[in-house]
């Protein structure tokens, strides 16, 4: 089958040798233009390319640089074929040089020249016009073997016919190197996508995988690097623009020569952009870590180039829905952002939690579920209008949020098997082993080994200092509900007593937090301890609110409950009494909290409703906690 593939292309370069050229670039040019009709998948990558190269254009410029990239593509690859069977006056009617002298300038100080050349429009003729930059013997390329042997032979033994010297990438590098000390010239692709092993540096603002080679040459056998691109001047015409050479700094990295050249390259393409190869997919997002912060080369820009500058790579988070397992994910989510300099994290939560996001400084925004009985469709919508999202991270294991981003069309989806959403997802994270006993992980890990396996870079966190009280009064909040069920709630009335113990030890006084549906508990508090000492704010707060007012407090006193974890967030003081929940898998993620639980034959059982007799929260006793308390309280 490779041979007549290869028989197939020799009759059709035999019948391309037979036509004029610009007959067969107008053939070409009419076939271009059908395509982009027909080949809807390569059409719509070619206009996601120029979303992203051109965004100051509008939809209808970027359409018709597109139907000419299609026609001036193929007509090029058709031309490309028959400028092989072209004799070299031939082509230079056809072609011309521009800025000719620096080769001849280089070839005269007898120094190596790395020609560093991109997918533009005929580059074909690089190859059949490079070889009169230097002396025969002194001209080269890297090529890449073609996957057919045959076609791969012919094409070895048509291009060394014209006095190329060819080096297979395969056999690695040092041989070019010798022949770049010796005074040759060796032309490089340098606008490919180059995977896990190039140096992330900024393609029309957008970060991309480029291939450090050139840099290596220039690095090992002090040559120059000469960008070089073809553009199309009419039909069947070409102009091949020799640019002045790049130099490398005193102690330059390969990296940020590579982020240079790439910013040579664009501006070649910028002159003619309907002639660069925009079918590629220069900003492939890589598999599974597209968060670069443990890549090997890492991130460099350009000198003057700042992360603000760049294009967002925008990440969307699919928040959990309760309260305390949104604080117990903020380790991810901050870890995902930290993760590569162009990030943009949104997250799309209920819209009950929201204010919580909004207090996270890693969070550039935040999508709103206006109510829980919100449609999957019209959350899907929310997405779409909001991104266009390169990846999604879904921290819930539910399959409605598989759901919302597979309909909302973002193109990475990210999260843990389950509940029937595999095939919504294309990037599946295996859920970590947990294994019982006081060494388990805690909730948070859960969200963070997500956020590790896409690569994040989790930031550290500074100690806090305790907060002086200019009033000489300590606040203190008290949470006495929980809304997972009565096993979470420590009983009012010692709620109370240890207020009451804590008040005769220092100058304090209380604020009641909670829902509506807990008002009678607070109330029954309140009256026990004086509404001269107390304020019952029981379901009077907003969640801006009450992140507000928490920050107020010097300590909390709650139970097992969101609110625990959100003044963890904040930086308050925590004493929480648990029952049957764990706290080593639950607990507050603050190194400046008390946990008061005794253990007992059936705890932690994690049932909303105590079969016995309440006996893990009856063994917590006032006392205990109110020493707890004024144990974390400073000494006035």
């Amino acid at each position: 089958m490779q041979y007549l593939v290869y028989v197939l292309c020799r009759v059709l370069l035999g019948l391309f040798g037979l036509l004029p050229i610009r007959m067969v670039y107008a053939f070409g040019w009419l076939l271009g233009r059908i395509g982009y009709v027909l080949a809807g998948p390569y059409r719509r990558l070619v206009l996601h390319n120029l979303a992203i190269a051109f965004p100051e254009q509008s939809d209808a410029a970027r359409r018709a640089l597109g139907r000419e990239h299609f026609a001036r593509l193929v007509a090029n690859l058709l031309c490309g074929v028959r400028v092989a069977s072209m004799s070299n006056d031939e082509i230079s009617r056809v072609a011309q040089i521009d800025n000719r002298e620096v080769f001849d300038r280089l070839a005269a100080q007898n120094r190596g020249v790395v020609v560093a050349l991109a997918h533009l429009s005929n580059w074909e003729l690089v190859a059949r016009m490079g070889v009169g930059f230097f002396p025969p013997g002194r001209n080269a390329t890297i090529y890449q073997p073609i996957g057919n042997p045959f076609i791969d032979a012919y094409a070895r033994a048509l291009r060394s016919s014209f006095g190329l010297v060819l080096f297979n990438r395969r056999d690695g590098f040092n041989a070019p190197i010798a022949f770049l000390r010796a005074g040759g010239l060796i032309g490089v692709l340098v606008d490919q996508h180059a995977g896990d092993s190039g140096a992330w540096t900024p393609f029309f603002g957008r970060l991309a995988s480029t291939s450090t080679l050139a840099a290596l040459f220039v690095g090992r056998t002090g040559a120059a690097i000469v960008p070089c691109a073809v553009s199309t001047i009419g039909v069947a015409r070409w102009r091949l623009e020799v640019a002045e050479p790049i130099e490398s700094g005193p102690h330059e990295s390969l990296e940020s020569m590579t982020a240079r050249l790439n910013l040579a390259v664009e501006s070649m393409i910028r002159k003619s952009p309907a002639d660069w190869f925009w079918m590629h997919n220069r900003w492939k997002t890589p598999k599974p870590k597209f968060l670069l912060a443990g890549y090997k080369r890492g991130v460099t820009l350009p000198e003057g180039m700042q992360p603000v500058d760049l294009q967002p790579f925008k990440i969307l988070v699919r928040s959990p829905n309760w309260l305390g397992d949104a604080v117990m994910a903020i380790p991810a989510v901050r870890a995902l952002a930290a993760g590569r300099p162009d990030a943009q994290v949104t997250v799309l939560a209920p819209a009950k939690i929201a204010e919580l996001w909004k207090s996270v400084p890693e969070v550039n925004s935040v999508i709103e579920i206006a109510s829980e009985r919100s449609g999957v469709r019209a959350v899907a919508a929310q997405v779409g209008a909001s991104g266009p999202f390169a990846a999604a991270i879904l921290l819930p294991n539910s399959l409605r949020s598989a759901l919302e981003v597979w309909l909302a069309r973002v193109p990475r989806r990210v999260g843990f098997a389950g509940h029937g959403r595999s095939a919504l997802l294309n990037q599946i994270v295996v859920e970590p082993v947990i294994e019982p006993g006081p060494t388990r992980p805690h909730h948070a890990e859960r969200y963070l080994h997500l956020a590790r396996s896409v690569g994040a870079k989790e930031p550290s966190i500074p100690a806090v200092e305790p907060r002086p009280r200019p009033d000489g009064f300590f606040r203190i909040g008290l949470v006495p509900g929980a809304e997972y069920g009565p096993t979470k709630r420590w009983f009012p009335e010692r709620f109370a007593e240890s207020a009451k113990k804590i008040a005769q030890a220092r100058p304090c006084r209380f604020v009641l937090f909670g829902v509506a549906k807990d008002e009678e508990i607070g109330r029954a508090i309140e009256n026990e301890i004086g509404a001269e000492l107390c304020e019952n704010r029981m379901g009077k707060t907003s969640l801006g609110e009450l992140m507000q007012e928490l920050k107020q407090c010097d300590l909390l006193l709650t139970n097992d409950t969101g609110t625990m974890h959100l003044a963890a967030w904040l930086e308050v003081p925590i004493v929480a009494v648990f029952g049957s929940t764990d706290p080593v898998a639950t607990g507050p993620l603050s190194t400046r909290v008390r946990i008061v639980r005794h253990q007992v034959e059936c705890n932690p059982c994690f049932l909303r409703e105590c079969p016995l007799d309440l006996r893990c929260l009856r063994a917590v006793s006032a006392d205990e906690v109110a020493q707890a308390a004024l144990e974390m309280l400073p000494t006035p």
